[in-house]
């Protein structure tokens, strides 16, 4: 499997990291998205009906869900802590899974864990 280092670095290829402060709204849930992150550092939570249902932190990665045919945000994502968020676009996605294949490998675990346990919590309500 890929390590965050490479994950990391696919990401870092990409021009101009954003940054967020502790508590800024990086998207929202039914929002459309063109662009999925990666964590450079700081912590994100996942939000999901005003609950909380995941803390993702550097290395991680996450909002891929519209550049695989998701239309809209399926979750709300905050700022823990002061963040640097790398971002891709759907092109720069596709050039990362043909150069480097295993990327797609790791997007698609943690795309899918991710929504495993949103599931897991929604059905829990």
């Amino acid at each position: 499997m890929l390590s965050p280092v490479v994950t990391l670095s696919i990401f870092q290829k990409q021009p101009g990291p954003k940054a967020f402060s502790a508590g800024e709204v990086i998207f929202a849930e039914g929002q459309p998205g063109d662009v999925m992150y990666g964590i450079l550092a700081g912590e994100v939570e996942v939000v999901v009906n005003g609950k909380v249902v995941e803390t993702i932190a550097a290395g991680e990665v996450f909002g891929v869900g519209v550049l695989v045919g998701v239309g809209n945000r399926t979750y709300t994502a905050i700022a823990k802590s002061d963040c640097k968020l790398a971002y891709i676009d759907e092109a720069g996605f596709l050039f990362a899974v043909q150069e480097t294949p295993t990327f797609a490998l790791k997007v698609m675990k943690s795309y899918s864990e991710r929504l495993s346990r949103v599931e897991h919590q929604l059905s829990s309500l």
